[in-house]
């Protein structure tokens, strides 16, 4: 199929996050009362925001979610992404090949809040190619599983959800590509869950983001 504009989820697809992040929740659920692994955490809230799992981690802490700790986590989770976030590995070429086939019509669209996607792009020198067309799901109605960041970076483009590929590493984000319209391709580097991800509708699978490439 010729895809005229490619949509990229953010974490775990162009920067190597989601554990950096889970760290600092998981530090943050311990000090309250809640231990479990990184890999648990990982397993649990990858592809969520926090909010979204207001009702597990209250049943689990026995405290309410309140936005001072919201506010505390995010600061506590910038400052670590500022020292440690990296790029995926051989992301930079694809992002550029992609860029230059469809000549510009590539965004981000993140379930993560503006400041936190702007600041890790800056990071890995990955904003320049994104500049004006980044997309977060805490501006939208509705965040990831539902489409509205996806339909949202689309209309940006004014290109069809259906000439729209998207690129994503979660089954939550990949529900929601595939609820937009678009064709969504797995970003699963070893280890991860590829039954899953085609289960949630991923149509092809990436072992690396060498394989990201459109003729």
């Amino acid at each position: 199929m010729h895809f005229e504009a490619v949509l990229f989820d953010c974490d775990g697809v162009l920067v190597d996050s989601e554990a950096i992040t889970c760290g600092v929740l998981r530090d943050m659920f311990e000090e309250q009362g809640w231990r479990m692994s990184l890999a648990e955490c990982m397993q649990r809230f990858v592809g969520h925001t926090v909010k979204s799992q207001r009702e597990v981690i209250e049943a689990n802490t026995g405290r309410p979610l309140t936005e001072h700790w919201l506010q505390q986590f995010f600061a506590r989770r910038n400052t670590r992404l500022e020292q440690q976030i990296a790029a995926i590995e051989g992301v930079h070429d694809a992002v550029a090949q992609l860029h230059a086939h469809c000549q510009g019509r590539i965004a981000v669209a993140s379930g993560a809040d503006r400041f936190k996607v702007e600041m890790m792009l800056r990071k890995v020198d990955l904003y320049r190619f994104f500049e004006g067309r980044i997309f977060s799901g805490h501006e939208m109605p509705r965040s990831k599983p539902h489409p509205d960041v996806y339909l949202a970076a689309a209309a940006h483009l004014q290109v069809a959800p259906e000439r729209c590929l998207v690129v994503e590493d979660t089954t939550v984000g990949i529900t929601a590509g595939v609820a937009a319209g678009a064709t969504v391709w797995a970003y699963a580097p070893q280890g991860a869950d590829v039954a899953a991800l085609q289960q949630a509708g991923a149509v092809r699978v990436l072992p690396s983001m060498q394989a990201l490439r459109l003729a």
